[in-house]
């Protein structure tokens, strides 16, 4: 495989760092902290509800497992687990997609802003911090993560 699409949107095989039956793992262009990857269906479905229950309960126990793996690899105390589901939720690809965010104490001021800064990437506001990465950036973290699978 090359490759696959998240919504219209091809993802080269080098950002790739997980897979299971029905889920992919994918390093993320722009990262809002250490280790904030997501986790997308194989099958392109825009909404949680267009998925089956295979597709769903393999998304959700990837999910689970991706983020004991980049929490502990990114020294996280916790974690934030997000779903957009829907364009009035805030979502921006028409693809079903968990944010998986390593946390740790004071990473945001206060514990909720971080659904801001996930707004503010979902919305293209610029951010000097958060640049998108180049393919070669996100194939070196696909690497570092893939070889912890």
């Amino acid at each position: 495989m090359t490759g696959c699409k998240f919504g219209p949107y091809l993802i080269h095989e080098s950002q790739i760092f997980f897979r299971s039956q029905w889920s992919i793992g994918i390093v993320n262009l722009k990262p809002i902290a250490p280790g904030h990857v997501l986790v997308i269906p194989k099958r392109i479905a825009p909404r949680l509800a267009d998925l089956n229950k295979e597709e769903t309960a393999d998304l959700m126990l990837s999910a689970q497992h991706i983020g004991g793996v980049v929490e502990k690899h990114f020294k996280g105390t916790s974690l934030t687990l997000t779903i957009q589901d829907g364009p009035q939720a805030g979502q921006t690809v028409p693809h079903v997609h968990i944010h998986v965010v390593p946390r740790k104490k004071g990473d945001w001021a206060q514990n909720d802003d971080i659904y801001k800064e996930l707004d503010q990437q979902k919305k293209g506001v610029d951010n000097e911090d958060r640049k998108p990465r180049t393919q070669e950036e996100m194939a070196v973290e696909a690497d570092e993560l893939r070889s912890l699978f």
